[in-house]
C-alpha cells in the first residue's frame, strides 16, 4: 500500500425524493479516502447507504452535496478507471461467457483483435478458461459471479467496486472465490490498484480488508474505522483474527457516539422502522439463549459462527429483542433479561401473554393500533389507514414492511386480529 490517494470522498450526502414533502436522506457527510494498494470494506446494516455510496463513486449517481474525486478529478459521471461488480450476476442469457465479458469493450469501441485478447485474458485470470463458449444456464452461481468479475476486469480498471459480490453464493463457493480474488490482487495479475467492497459479513471483511469502515444507519455515515494488520492468507481461527471480529461486533452493537457501553433500554417512537423479524425467530433465539450451555448469555460472533448468520440475519433479531426488552446487547454479547428467560421457559399460552405485555408496553405502533380499534364503534380499521399514518415518517415500502411486522406480532400475541382478504384489523377473529 502507498500513501497516494486514488479515491477521495468529501462531505458527501445523498437524498432521494419521497412522495411526501420531506426527502429521504440516505447518506450524510460521508468522508474517507482510499489509497493505492489497499482493500477497503464497507460494513453496515441494510439501509445504511453502502450500495448507494458505491454508485456515487462509480458515477452512476450524483451526490446531493459534497464531492468525490478519482485521481484528483471530480467524478461527474461514469468514470473510466472505475469498474463495478454487482450482487446479482445480470448476465445476458443469450450470450456466451466470452460474449458477456466482451460486451463492455464493444461499448467502448475497442478494435476487435484487442477485444478478443483482453477478453481471453480476463477469462483466464478469473479461472474460467475452457468455458468461453458456455451459456449462463450452464454455469453454477460461483461461475456466474466469476463472469461478472471478469466483465469488470476486462475494461482494465484501477478501482474495483464490489457490491456484496459473494452474498448470493454458498459458503464454500464464496470462500473459494474470495481466496482466488485476493491471490489475483496480490500477484498483480490486473491493473487494479484498490478495491472497495460492500459486505454484510463481518468475517468476510476481516478476511479481505486492510481497513474496515463501519457504517451507521438513518442516515448512513462512517461511524468507525478499523485498520487490519493481519497478513494474508488469514486464518479465521487465529486468536488475533477472532479478536478483530469481536472488536467489530462490539463497535456495531454500541450506540452511535458512545465510547463505552451503557446498559440502557432501546426506546422507539411510533414511526420507528421495526426490524423484519418473524415471531418464530424471536422465540427460537430466546429458547436457544436459555439453553443450559449458554445460561442466557452468548457472544454474538459465536452465534453467527454456529448458525452461519450474517449481520443482516443476526442484528434484526437482537434489535427486536432489545426493543421488546427481552434482552440486552453490550460489548458484542447478548444477554436475556428476566422476562426473556420466563418467556423461553413458558408454555405456549404463557409465551403469548408475556409477549403481548411487552409489545403493548414498548412498541408504540402496536399500542396505537389497539387504541384506534378500541375507539371505533365496530372495533375495526383498514390497514391502509395505519400505512398512511406511517408514511408521514417512513417511505412507502418501509411503512408497509413495518406495519406487516407489527401485525404479525400483534396477531401472535392476540392483541388484535387481521383479515388478509379484506386488509382489516379488528378486535375479533375475522370470519
Amino acid at each position: 500500500m502507498t500513501n497516494e490517494k486514488i479515491i477521495e470522498i468529501i462531505d458527501v450526502s445523498k437524498a432521494f425524493k419521497k412522495d411526501k414533502a420531506q426527502d429521504l436522506l440516505v447518506l450524510k457527510d460521508v468522508n474517507f479516502t482510499m489509497n493505492e494498494g489497499e482493500i477497503v470494506a464497507l460494513l453496515g446494516k441494510s439501509g445504511s447507504g453502502k450500495s448507494t455510496l458505491l454508485r456515487l463513486i462509480s458515477g452512476l449517481l450524483n451526490p446531493t452535496a459534497g464531492k468525490i474525486y478519482y485521481r484528483n478529478k471530480e467524478v461527474r459521471g461514469p468514470a473510466k478507471g472505475i469498474s463495478m461488480v454487482f450482487q446479482q450476476f445480470a448476465l445476458m442469457p443469450w450470450l456466451t461467457v466470452f460474449q458477456n465479458v466482451e460486451l463492455g469493450l464493444e461499448a467502448l469501441g475497442i478494435p476487435i483483435e484487442e477485444r478478443r485478447e483482453r477478453t481471453l485474458k480476463a477469462i483466464d485470470t478469473i479461472g474460467l478458461d475452457g468455458f468461453e463458449s458456455a451459456y449462463p444456464k450452464e454455469l453454477s452461481g460461483g461461475m456466474s459471479q466469476r463472469v461478472g468479475i471478469a466483465r469488470a476486469l476486462v475494461v482494465e480498471p484501477e478501482v474495483l467496486l464490489m457490491d456484496e459480490p459473494f452474498s448470493a453464493l454458498d459458503v464454500l463457493t464464496a470462500e473459494n472465490l474470495r481466496t482466488d480474488l485476493i491471490d489475483i490482487l496480490q500477484e498483480k495479475k490486473t491493473k487494479i490498484k484498490s478495491v472497495l467492497i460492500v459486505t454484510h459479513n463481518i468475517e468476510e471483511a476481516a478476511l479481505m480488508a486492510d481497513r474496515i469502515l463501519v457504517f451507521s444507519i438513518n442516515p448512513g455515515f462512517v461511524r468507525s474505522e478499523i485498520k487490519v494488520d493481519l497478513p494474508h492468507p488469514r486464518n479465521d481461527q487465529d486468536e488475533k483474527f477472532r479478536k478483530l471480529v469481536d472488536q467489530v461486533y462490539t463497535l456495531m452493537t454500541r450506540p452511535v457516539g458512545k465510547a463505552a457501553p451503557e446498559v440502557k433500554h432501546k426506546v422507539i417512537d411510533m414511526g420507528y422502522r421495526l426490524p423484519q423479524v418473524e415471531i418464530s425467530e424471536l422465540i427460537g433465539f430466546m429458547e436457544t439463549l436459555a439453553a443450559p450451555e449458554y445460561t442466557g448469555r452468548i457472544d454474538l460472533p459465536e452465534v453467527a459462527d454456529i448458525y452461519h448468520l450474517e449481520i443482516d440475519d443476526l442484528f434484526p433479531v437482537t434489535e427486536a429483542l432489545e426493543i421488546l426488552r427481552f434482552a440486552r446487547v453490550s460489548e458484542g454479547d447478548i444477554e436475556l433479561g428476566q422476562k426473556g428467560r420466563e418467556l423461553a421457559e413458558a408454555d405456549i399460552l404463557e409465551k403469548k401473554k408475556i409477549f403481548a405485555a411487552h409489545l403493548m408496553s414498548y412498541v408504540p405502533l402496536a399500542r396505537h393500533i389497539r387504541r384506534v380499534l378500541d375507539e371505533r364503534s365496530d372495533h375495526k380499521e383498514q390497514e391502509a389507514f395505519f400505512t398512511s399514518e406511517l408514511e408521514d415518517y417512513l417511505t412507502e415500502q418501509a411503512a408497509a414492511e413495518t406495519l406487516k411486522v407489527v401485525i404479525d406480532w400483534g396477531r401472535y400475541s392476540e392483541i388484535f386480529a387481521y383479515d388478509f382478504n379484506t386488509g382489516t384489523l379488528s378486535l375479533e377473529n375475522p370470519t
